[in-house]
Formats: C-alpha cells, structure tokens, sequence
C-alpha cells in the first residue's frame, strides 16, 4: 500500500501578490534583501522563515524569474508612487512640526539633532 503526501505549495497567489504560504511575507519583501545580497539565514532570522521556506522562495524565483521581476517592478513603482502622494498629502503638516521649538530640556539633544540633519542634506546634495 503506497501513501501519497499532498503538499501544500509554498508560494501561493494573493491579494497582496506572491507570497509564503502561511505569512504575510510577500516574495518581494524577500526580494528587497536578496537584492541588497544579504545572507539567507539573514533573511530567515529577519522574517522567521524556516529554511525550507526561503529556499522554495529561492528555487520559485529562478524557475519563474521573468515573471517575478517584472511583478517586483510593478510593486516597488506603486510604492514609490504611494511614497510621493503621501508626502504631498502631509507636506503641510510635516513643515508646520519642522518649525516647531525643541521640547523644554531637550534643547542640546536638538541643537545636535538639526547639525546632524544638515550635515546629511548637504552631504545627500553633493551627491545630486
């Protein structure tokens, strides 16, 4: 008598796209950290993944990767896409906390706050 396992496939098709089976973790959260060449067990410890969840992640990825980067575009698009009209949405509100004085007794913590924070702008527009 044979008995035949039924496994429950890893990667499955979601509202939220690609994702593991189980979680919430889509394959393009992972595929941030792939990209950035972080250490797979890395990326377990990060997203509790067991490691036979990242390498089905993995092993998905090659065998269907036109398909998964064409999706990781679309998704790292709308999210810049999001990014901008939030930013837009609250630019009023994130000028008017800008101007606000520092908290009564903090005022040397922000004095170093504001020199760190102009040192980074003028760093970031040397770069530009």
């Amino acid at each position: 008598m044979t008995t035949r396992f039924h496994r429950q496939p890893t990667i499955i098709r979601t509202e939220r796209g690609l994702t593991i089976a189980g979680t919430r973790i889509t394959l393009y959260d992972v595929m941030d950290y792939l990209r950035a060449q972080y250490p797979h067990k890395f990326i377990c410890a990060l997203f509790r993944l067991t490691d036979e969840q990242i390498n089905a992640v993995l092993v998905y990825i090659e065998a269907n990767r036109a398909e998964v980067e064409a999706e990781y575009r679309l998704v790292l698009e709308e999210a810049k896409e999001l990014q901008h009209y939030w930013r837009d949405q609250n630019r009023e509100l994130i000028e008017k906390i800008a101007k606000m004085p520092p908290p009564p007794g903090k005022e040397v913590a922000w004095e170093k706050l504001q020199a760190h924070k102009a040192k980074l702008q003028a760093r970031l527009a040397s770069k530009a």
